[in-house]
Formats: C-alpha cells, structure tokens, sequence
C-alpha cells in the first residue's frame, strides 16, 4: 500500500458550506462573498499552509486564494462570485512546506538568540533552496542570492521576512493533501435574490387584454414580479362554490387549481381569458413595463382534465380502482385528483411534467411559483429543476411548501430558487429574531432564500383580521426589509381584512372562488397604494436592501419595537430599521448600534435621514433614542450619511 497516498498526514474535517455532504450546491447571486472554512491540522509542530481552490463554470484551470490561520486550527478564505448563471466549482488544497517552517524554526532560534550552527541550522536550508530551485528554475538568480546570505551567515529579520514571502510564491509542497469532495457554488439571477413579486387573479379583469392596464398599476406601485394563479382551463365535476362551498350555482366559476376540461390541460388557457397569442402580448406589455410573468405550475388535475382519459394510470385509486380525490383530513379537494408519481408508467409521467415547464418556457415564462411541491415526491423536484436548469439556467422556481422544516429545507437544497416561509405566523420580536437568524446567520443561508409573502388568497393570517391600516403597514415593512424578496396578494392594498369566519385563516368571499372587482380609487382612508410604493422605491435604490443574508438585529429594550440592520459589503449603504409591532399606539425605546462593524467613531456626530419622510437626525455615539406611534408613524428606515 501507498502510506502517504492513503494515509496522508494533514487532515481536513468539517467544511462549511458543504450541504448534505456535498449533494447538494450551495445557492448564492451575483456579487455575493462566499466565506468558505475547514478545520485543517496534522500532527506535532509543523506548520501547515492551504490554498481555497476553485473554477468557473467548464474551465479547465483551477485558481487559487492562500486560506488564512484562525484560531484552534480553523482556516478560512473568501470567494466573490463575480458571474452569474454559472456554477462555481471549489475544494482545498494544503500541504506542508518544509523550507516555511526551517525559516520560522530559525527566526525563533535568533529571537531567543541561540547560537547559529552551520551544518546543524543553515545546511537544510540551502538544499531547499536546490529543490525549489528544481520546480522554480525562473527564479535562480533569487534563489542563489538567498543560498549565497545563509552560507556567509548574513542572517537577520530583514532576510527572514523576504525568505517568508518568497515561500509563499514559491512553495514546497511536501505532502499536499486535497478535500475528498470538489464542491458546487450555484449562481442564479438577480431577480433569485431580489424581487417584490405582485399576485392576482387575471379572470376578475375579464381577460388578459384588460389587465394590461393593471400591469401599470403594478407598475406604479414598484413591484417587478406579476405571479399569476393558474390561467388553464377549469373543470366542471365537483366545482366548487363560493366560500369553498361543495354546491356551485351555475354561474359559480369554481377554483383555477382544479386545472383541466374539454378546452385542454396544463399547456392550455382558459377561453375566456385569450389565446395563446393574447397571453404572449401581455408578456410582452409587461416586459415592456420591466414586470416579468410568473405562472403557478399546479400538478394536479381536474376530473375532467384530458389526462384522465388519456392516462388513468398516472392517477391514485382506492380499491376499487376508482381514482380518488385530493385530500388532506380534515379539509377535502373533491375537485382534484392528485397524480401518482410512482405508478407503472412513472417515467413517462415524470417526462410529462418536464415537457409542460419546457413549453411554457418557450412562451416567454422564467419564472414559476410550484403549488404544494411537498405533497409530490421530493426527488422527483431534485430531478425536475436540475433537467430544466441545465438547458434554462435563468428559469427560477419558487416552493410553496407550507409544510414541516425539514421538507421544506430539503426543496430548497434539491433546487428550489426561492421559498415561501413560516414568516406569516411570526409576530413577536422574539419570534422575528429566532427564525430570521435561522434563515440568515445559520446553514439554511447557503440554500434557503425565503419570499416573505404578507397574504395569499388562502392565507388571511390572524393577525390582519379587522386589522387598522398600521397594521397591515407595519407587516407590510417587515416583509419587504427582512428579506430581498417578499410578495403581495391583491387587496392588500386596501387592507382588505375580513376573514371567513372565527379561527379561520381565510378570507371571506375568498377570489379562489369567484370574481373580485375592486376600485382602487375608493375607501382613501384604507388605501395604502403610496406607501408601498414608498417602500419599492427604497429597496430599489439601496444595495442594502437588496442582499438576503447581510441582516443584523440590534440591542434594544422594548418588546415592542423591532430594530435591525443592513449593509452593502463594503459598508457604504447603512440602512437602519426601526419598527413598531404594536403599530396603533405609541412606543419608546433605544437602540444600540454597532458602530466599530461599519467603522463610525462613537465620538463624532453622524447623521442619519428617514427615507420614509425624508426628516433628519444628527446621532453620536451607539445608543438612540426613537419614539413611533404618534401621527400614525409605524417606522423608521434610516440612511446613515457617511460623508
């Protein structure tokens, strides 16, 4: 056996990122710096010296970054991701350089001034200098000068630190070890990272020509991302009724997920909306107003959807061979068959599924929000997102996985670009911090983007029920500040806030249902049309706000006011945000601030301006006093001026 192939003295242990062993890549954007560590040591006293190796995307030549000592034998380098829509490939290299550590050992040796013996101390270093000389012969000339110094004793601090950096131009690599993994950074778009997406149901406008004008509103209002229910055609077998009743009248036009009838399937649209060509121009008015298209891709089918027919096999069934509808007890979904991912005829299902992303790729969608992706096989999205981001790398797939941590994480680590998140139920401030820490400060950072979506036409969350204006203000600010991508669904706006019932999280005369015809230019004393708009534009012209994990909570007393802040990398956009949880009454408090982080002294005045009311404060030192609640004022989005 090969001892020091096999069993070589240097180990590497506990590289971070690497997730799930190295199945899966880490996920990350454009100019985004990806700090990379490991635990790397050997034996007794020799010093050991490392290298961050890695390549963009097919190049053969691999570059490197010396990895810097921590602390407890921890080595640490960082990589800017400086493409996007590529992967970045990376392992470590280390080794031990014989001829670096006889310069420490000798440098110690003249600190503690023993006395120098040729033969015994200098001799070793002059056959290092022959056997760099053999990998290095372009530096001969050097490498002689420095043999010619040691053999006539002319040893001192000044030799010392020349020898040290030229060891590390041109090492010795005695037992070089490498990472038994290479490892994957993926880069998606910026619209991965950042977005402010903006859902409605496109039939409450009539048709697709009709909504071209609510694309301007959309517009105004600073959004990016129009996400679109799904637009195919409805089936007629157990319709459902207004409020999700199980009796449909005969004008009732039932839920757009229970997808498929007579007009066709997943790759159709429902009639009364257009024609593919009609759906094309509103992709095309929409880009023009710098809005991208989103779709929802809702496996799942009506009874009546062609594929019923067509397939029966791709389908559950009872017993008696019946096919049965969805359901998750207690509630039912007598309007939907689920498919069945394992059946006899799975690959041909699963290459179905493929064809229907594929299509509507080549119509001019990028983007698509997966209904429930948990309740469908969680390899089968491994699959699914890795065949169509070989060919679309720019294609992004959010998961609407209201579901347990677990498989939730596991979507995002099989390839989801974007997640829905538990952010709907957090309301406290110490509920806040616990889980956006989570999601920004732990592992999940380097595979979990979260969207923050404030609703949903199935989410009317308790705490806007008959909520005030503040309220839906002061979430609305959360939202769109904790993450770099949140959604809206329509009516939010104007605050809608009548839920269904008592301990229901629905609404009332829910749009999943029937139409919604809302004029925005009423009820003024609930429109919240220009704040949010407010808020876009901010986002929109601070780099701060447009990055996931750069996020910070700071020291503060009062449970009810929430401060955190955020920075670009290189600490030129400060932006400070001070919220208050209890919007309707008045809360005081003092925040700290981490002014050593972004390089302020403490000592000098600063100042900081409210982008919200464009007011302005001169501040000095760490902690400030701030005051919300009185004349509706729900928050603070400070700017740190640094000039």
């Amino acid at each position: 056996m090969n001892i020091k192939e096999n069993f070589p003295p240097i180990i590497i242990e506990n590289l971070t990122p690497e997730i799930n062993n190295g199945e899966f890549p880490v996920k990350c954007g454009l100019g985004e710096i990806i700090k990379i560590e490991a635990d790397i040591f050997c034996h007794g006293h020799e010093l050991i010296q490392a290298n961050l190796l890695y390549k963009e995307g097919h190049d053969s030549d691999w570059k490197s970054i010396p990895m810097q000592e921590l602390v407890n034998n921890s080595w640490s380098a960082e990589l800017e991701i400086k493409k996007e829509l590529i992967s970045y490939f990376y392992t470590i290299e280390t080794w031990i350089d014989p001829f670096y550590n006889w310069i420490n050992d000798l440098e110690k040796k003249i600190k503690a001034k023993v006395q120098i013996d040729y033969f015994e101390d200098l001799f070793d270093g002059i056959k290092f200098l022959d056997e760099i000389a053999f990998s290095y012969a372009e530096q001969m000339s050097q490498i002689s000068f420095f043999q010619n110094y040691i053999k006539d004793f002319k040893i001192n601090f000044e030799l010392i630190k020349d020898l040290k950096n030229f060891t590390k131009k041109f090492p010795l690599k005695h037992f070089k070890t490498y990472y038994n993994k290479i490892l994957e950074i993926k880069v998606h778009r910026k619209a991965g990272d950042f977005s402010a997406w903006y859902e409605f149901f496109p039939r409450s406008q009539g048709n697709f020509r009709n909504c071209i004008s609510e694309l301007n509103r959309i517009k105004e209002m600073g959004f990016d991302v129009v996400y679109l229910p799904p637009i195919h055609p409805i089936g007629e077998t157990n319709k459902k009724g207004k409020n999700n009743s199980l009796i449909s009248e005969k004008l009732d036009i039932g839920s757009p997920w229970a997808i498929g009838n007579v007009d066709g399937g997943h790759k159709a649209i429902h009639p009364l909306l257009g024609n593919i060509h009609d759906f094309k121009d509103f992709i095309r008015e929409a880009k023009i107003r710098g809005l991208e298209i989103a779709i929802d891709f809702a496996l799942q089918c009506s009874p009546d959807h062609p594929y019923v027919k067509e397939h029966p096999e791709w389908f559950n069934k009872n017993a008696n061979g019946k096919i049965k509808f969805a359901e998750n007890p207690p509630k039912k979904y007598q309007d939907i068959y689920p498919l069945d991912f394992y059946n006899d005829s799975a690959e041909e299902l699963w290459q179905e599924c493929k064809n229907i992303v594929e299509y509507w790729i080549k119509v001019g969608i990028k983007i698509f929000r997966v209904d429930n992706p948990h309740t469908k096989p969680l390899r089968f999205w491994y699959w699914l997102i890795n065949e169509i981001n070989q060919i679309y790398p720019d294609v992004i797939f959010l998961a609407e996985a209201f579901t347990m941590p677990k498989p939730m994480k596991y979507l995002a680590k099989a390839g989801f670009t974007q997640s829905y998140t538990y952010f709907t139920w957090r309301n406290t401030k110490k509920e806040i911090i616990e889980y956006l820490e989570e999601l920004t400060q732990s592992d999940m950072k380097y595979y979990f983007r979260g969207n923050f979506f404030v609703n949903t036409p199935d989410i009317l969350p308790y705490i806007l029920q008959n909520a005030s204006p503040n309220i839906f203000k002061m979430r609305f600010v959360l939202a769109a500040t904790l993450s770099s991508s949140y959604g809206m669904y329509s009516g939010y706006e104007l605050c809608e806030n009548i839920p269904l019932g008592e301990g229901k999280e629905e609404y009332l005369d829910s749009e999943k249902y029937e139409l919604k015809h809302r004029d925005y230019s009423f009820f003024p004393d609930k429109n919240i049309m220009s704040f949010i708009s407010r808020i876009n534009i901010i986002r929109q012209t601070n780099k701060a706000l447009q990055l996931y994990t750069n996020l910070i909570f700071l020291n503060s007393y009062n449970e009810n006011i929430i401060a955190y802040a955020k920075a670009d990398l290189k600490n030129e956009n400060i932006i400070i945000i001070v919220i208050n949880l209890q919007a309707d009454s008045i809360q005081e408090d003092h925040i700290e601030l981490p002014l050593d982080k972004w390089n302020i002294n403490e000592n000098i005045e600063y100042k900081v301006k409210d982008l919200l009311d464009n007011s302005e404060y001169s501040w000095k030192g760490r902690f400030n006093y701030i005051k919300l609640g009185e004349n509706g004022k729900i928050a603070h989005i400070f700017k740190i001026n640094l000039n």
